[in-house]
Parts: C-alpha cells; structure tokens; sequence
C-alpha cells in the first residue's frame, strides 16, 4: 500500500457514504496515514459536512484537513 487510500464518493446517498468511509477505515492498516475522499464540491457539501462533524471524532483519526484540490477531505490517520 502507498500510505494512501482514496475513496471516490460521488453519486452517494450520506449513509452509503458513511458506509464506504467506515469500510475504508477498517480496512486501513498501519501503513495507511490518510484517507482521501472525493466528494465533490457542487453537490459534495452534505457529505463534506457530515465527514467534518462525524469523522473528526473516529478513534482513527486524528484530524480532518481539506485536500488538494475543492471537493476533496483528507482524514489524516497518522502524522509523519
């Protein structure tokens, strides 16, 4: 694995997104430090927010950062 896992999910009702997002943290071993999703910026910004609100708090990560680009949320596991 290269550290990263990306999740694309675009056409997503919020609780299938919550399920990829949980499906991707359990998956992520040791060598994962960021999970990057892709929500979209138009119609992204319900699942932006409850990745904001909810996954702030997961017990994996420790912090939550917008990613490179609009439409992306980097959930940051681990720090270098």
């Amino acid at each position: 694995m290269e550290g990263i896992i990306r999740i694309d999910l675009h056409g997503m009702h919020l609780d299938e997104a919550r399920d990829a997002l949980d499906e991707a943290l359990r998956r992520a071993d040791l060598s994962v430090y960021r999970v990057r999703v892709i929500h979209g910026f138009n119609n992204g910004t319900a699942i932006q927010s409850m990745i904001r609100r909810e996954y702030g708090m997961h017990f994996k990560v420790i912090r939550v950062a917008r990613g490179p680009v609009s439409g992306q949320t980097d959930l940051i596991l681990r720090e270098f």
